[in-house]
């Protein structure tokens, strides 16, 4: 159980030539995952300030737009990944890591931890290994604000999962049923018991907006 994520790692160094494409929908089988990616990216900005730490940077498309007026330091454990986030927004450090692997101490106070896509990555008692561990590092008031495909319960995962199969989408299909896609009771419950109020938003038919702050 060393993984977490990065059995994904070889995926996403092979991805990241042409992620940029797959989400402006030059991919017909993740159109809809990547639907409003712009406006999904301003929705996880406009939560949150200050000093921040944002998992899985991929090519830096959210770190650009976090950048402005607050400190970020980036994670993202795909070397391909990194070099090329680091030419998009090169005054960020991006460090090699992940979710439950970083420098807790680089900032004196740490104000949100943010991600988009990926948090999914990670098995669900890993995911609540990150909330603990977040749940610590944060103060009163202090945030996480992710992005990331989750589904309102089993059954509308088992759905969206026929409906791929129905369209002959298989790399969707196949990524569905790889990963660790959870749901939002499953999440509301174990943000919960860590001390989080959190709302989800839906801002596409996959992603839905994280929005937990530390009471």
């Amino acid at each position: 159980g060393e993984e977490m994520g990065r059995e994904f790692i070889n995926l996403f160094d092979e991805w990241s030539n042409t992620y940029d494409q797959t989400v402006v929908g030059h991919d017909e089988q993740y159109r809809e995952v990547f639907e409003q990616y712009d406006d999904i990216l301003n929705a996880v900005s406009n939560e949150v300030s200050g000093n921040i730490i944002e998992f899985g940077v991929g090519t830096g498309n959210l770190t650009k737009r976090l950048i402005d007026g607050n400190r970020v330091l980036g994670i993202e454990p795909s070397k391909n990944m990194r070099e090329l986030a680091k030419a998009k927004v090169s005054e960020v450090p991006i460090m090699d890591g992940d979710f439950l692997h970083f420098p807790e101490d680089y900032f004196e106070k740490i104000d949100c931890f943010v991600s988009s896509y990926a948090f999914h990555h990670l098995t669900d008692s890993e995911k609540q290994e990150a909330i603990q561990k977040y749940s610590r590092l944060l103060d009163k008031n202090g945030k996480i604000v992710f992005a990331d495909t989750v589904f309102e319960n089993e059954l509308a995962k088992e759905n969206m999962i026929k409906w791929a199969q129905e369209k002959h989408f298989s790399n969707l299909t196949e990524d569905l049923q790889r990963e660790y896609y959870t749901t939002i009771p499953f999440l509301s419950k174990v943000l919960e018991e860590e001390g989080f109020s959190v709302t989800f938003h839906q801002l596409n038919r996959f992603v839905w907006l994280i929005n937990a702050t530390k009471q």
